[in-house]
């Protein structure tokens, strides 16, 4: 049995699983999203994710979140097409930053 793309995690998971030495906390939000709240780590907005990507590959794991969970479930699907990414830790912040409803 294969092993899953990504694992879905809460947002009370996600400030433990960021503490791990080398995660990255990748919010895939629009730049003005960012802006106006965070909860810092690396603003790569969904639509540059292919062009960006390059940045990615030292970081392992990689918690992807957005507002409501879509772009980021996008996101982490995306990064594991790609072979760079085929052995790392993919998490996706189930729900969002603004609608945890894991």
């Amino acid at each position: 049995m294969d092993e899953p793309a990504y694992t879905d995690i809460s947002l009370d998971e996600l400030e433990s699983l960021r503490q791990q030495p080398g995660a990255l906390l990748l919010d895939v939000r629009d730049e003005w999203e960012f802006d106006e709240f965070n909860l810092g780590g690396l603003n790569l907005p969904l639509p540059d994710i292919r062009a960006r990507k390059a940045e990615l590959p030292g970081f392992n794991p990689l918690i992807v979140v957005c507002s409501n969970g879509t772009r980021s479930r996008i996101a982490v699907k995306e990064l594991r097409r790609q072979p760079e990414f085929q052995q790392h830790t993919l998490y996706h912040l189930h729900g969002g930053l603004i609608g945890d409803e894991y």
